[in-house]
């Protein structure tokens, strides 16, 4: 969600207009409702988005650090959000160390350098702009299709999107290619995954093979015997029926982000 948005969203939940707004920040209804809609080229000044906080009861420079985000150049915007995958991948290595029952002092002291990190880089804001989910490689949409997934999840990508209420942080994202799940799916849209969501009968699921990996993007529903039924949305293409020891994953999308061209 945008700075113009989450500001938006916040006046009307506290049932403000934009005339009494503009007043308490001293600014005119104009460009309020200019930042409100995203079409103010620039993020406001410091004092602007501080008497926002003020008026709208944000806490203390909640709006200032998303505006200091999208001020940010795209490469060092990209290497922060890579090292903070790096340091998700770390956390996820401390858990299974520590579940294994290995190596207490290493984990303490890796423990104590992430705790350091996450100080230095400062306290994420309470609002946010959304996580930003790596795009791995590609998932058909037609037969299955080996790919490599970047040691995912958790890992680190090349590019990333941004997806609000988006809260899994082993989320990732797949570019659709194939036509079996249209017309609801198209190639180019990207699909968010959530691995830690619970799997429900009628998800549309990003499907990993155990025998040879390989993927696939199909309707997923329980079939007879504990079987699980993949099942294209496209009648041109029928659905097929597997054991669950044949299935290495099964990922429900819980977002789409649709390719207009």
């Amino acid at each position: 969600m945008s700075l113009g948005k989450i500001i938006r969203q916040r006046r009307e939940e506290r049932k403000l207009t934009q005339d009494q707004v503009a007043e308490r920040v001293g600014i005119s209804k104009p460009y309020l409702s200019g930042i409100e809609t995203d079409r103010v080229k620039n993020p406001p000044s410091d004092g602007v988005l501080e008497r926002l906080e003020q008026a709208l009861g944000f806490g203390d420079d909640d709006l200032r650090k998303m505006a200091h985000l999208a001020r940010t150049p795209p490469d060092v915007r990209q290497e922060n959000e890579r090292l903070a995958a790096e340091v998700e991948k770390l956390r996820a290595m401390i858990s299974r160390a520590s579940a294994a029952g290995g190596g207490e002092a290493v984990l303490a002291e890796i423990a104590g350098r992430l705790k350091a990190m996450t100080a230095a880089a400062g306290a994420p804001p309470t609002i946010s702009a959304g996580r930003a989910v790596p795009i791995i490689n590609r998932v058909a949409a037609g037969y299955p299709h080996h790919f490599t997934d970047l040691d995912y999840p958790p890992s680190i990508a090349d590019q990333y999107v941004r997806c609000p209420d988006v809260h899994d942080p082993q989320a990732f994202a797949a570019r659709v290619v194939g036509d079996s799940m249209s017309p609801k799916y198209r190639p180019g849209d990207l699909v968010i995954f959530a691995p830690n969501a619970p799997v429900r009968d009628g998800d549309d699921c990003f499907v990993r093979f155990a025998s040879d990996h390989s993927t696939t993007f199909k309707r997923f529903g329980a079939a007879d015997g504990g079987r699980v039924r993949l099942e294209p949305l496209n009648d041109a293409y029928e659905a097929e029926e597997y054991g669950r020891e044949d299935i290495d994953g099964l990922w429900p999308a819980v977002m789409r982000v649709e390719a207009l061209r």
